[in-house]
């Protein structure tokens, strides 16, 4: 088990915060909470780290702004709650964070638009620039166009996705529990507080409870299978109660506190089992000797400039491998261009990817952190 990982050591931090902290049970958004969330994150950015924000309550406040009382059950009606109490939410955490200087950015993702590839890559560059231009993130379901039922609780999944997708350092998973117990506290007043696990170890899911509150219907069990997800890329959890005060703060400062769930690999092997086990090889790229050396030495991107023959029929986010001179498996990744773009900037400097396309996606055929050395 990799526990060694101070939670003040990690940079870029995922954010879940549910419902039930968010709303007035269910009236509307609960505007000193919101307040107070935004007053710690803005302290963990002044501190130098990258903060994305999954946030519910979008449904919660569109009820509220409907005047509805009771959630309705068609999915035509819910869809409508979400967007109305998206603006909601969003304007809410905007005029606050203007107060500390500092952007936010709505980004609406589906669970497709992460299995995707060639999407995934277009979210994974826009999340990272976003980063890169001290924006805060404001993540949720696009759930105006989903099919399935809508789960406020599913944020859970989608944040452990999102985690995964920019390969973040933490993922605090906060609720109305102080973490995860050993057995139901509503049927075991005993229940005790598991303050370190493994992600993945099958027996947290006996322990997590079934259920959530009436908004957030995710319950423990959601964040349990979230934080195995989330370890896939490396990344940490924590779940903790968004009741402690001052608890964001708290956490960076090491405090023990919640239920932390750590990866049994770190990144770059996790990313590796990913990249090796879950996509079929679509393409081969062919390298010339110095841009095998610069792979191997230095752990850089793939240049065009450094790849000699294209072979196969891969779309920009598939898998392909990389060879030497020898046919030998040198490298394998997700390519940032299709067959025939890539055929056309091989031998080329970065520069004129451009010039020969009339676009540029990225300066990297592959890029270092979709790249894993195999040899």
């Amino acid at each position: 088990m990799v526990n060694d990982v101070k939670v003040s050591d990690c940079q870029r931090w995922i954010i879940k915060i549910g419902s039930a902290l968010l709303t007035n049970d269910g009236q509307g958004l609960a505007v000193d909470a919101i307040d107070a969330w935004v007053e710690q994150i803005a302290t963990l950015r002044q501190a130098g780290r990258e903060v994305l924000l999954v946030s519910s309550g979008a449904v919660a406040e569109g009820l509220s702004r409907l005047g509805w009382t009771q959630r309705p059950h068609a999915l035509h009606e819910l869809q409508a709650a979400a967007a109305i109490g998206q603006m909601g939410l969003v304007q809410a955490y905007e005029s606050r964070f203007q107060k500390y200087g500092l952007h936010t950015a709505q980004v609406l993702l589906t669970h497709e638009d992460l299995a995707d590839r060639q999407r995934y890559l277009n979210a994974r560059s826009t999340l990272r620039t976003l980063l890169d231009l001290g924006v805060i993130p404001i993540v949720n379901e696009n759930d105006t166009v989903i099919t399935d039922e809508i789960r406020l609780g599913d944020n859970d999944t989608l944040a452990a996705l999102v985690a995964n997708l920019v390969e973040a350092d933490l993922l605090v998973l906060l609720t109305d529990r102080e973490g995860l117990l050993d057995s139901d506290p509503r049927t075991n007043p005993d229940a005790r507080l598991i303050p370190e696990a493994q992600a993945g170890d099958l027996t947290l899911e006996k322990m997590a409870a079934g259920s959530g509150g009436v908004l957030g219907r995710g319950g423990m069990l959601t964040k349990v299978r979230a934080a195995a997800r989330a370890a896939r890329s490396g990344t940490m959890t924590l779940i903790a109660s968004g009741n402690e005060h001052n608890i964001l703060q708290r956490l960076a400062a090491d405090e023990k506190l919640g239920t932390r769930l750590t990866a049994v690999s770190g990144a770059v092997a996790a990313r590796k089992q990913w990249l090796a086990g879950q996509l079929k090889v679509r393409g081969r790229l062919l390298l010339d000797d110095g841009a095998v050396r610069v792979l191997r030495s230095a752990g850089s991107s793939l240049l065009p400039v450094g790849v000699t023959r294209v072979e196969g029929k891969f779309d920009r986010g598939d898998l392909v491998v990389c060879l030497d001179s020898a046919g030998g498996e040198v490298a394998r990744g997700l390519v940032n261009y299709n067959t025939a773009d890539s055929k056309q900037i091989i031998g080329h400097s970065s520069s004129r990817i451009e010039e020969l396309l009339g676009y540029i996606a990225e300066t990297e055929l592959v890029h270092r952190d979709n790249l894993v050395l195999i040899s």
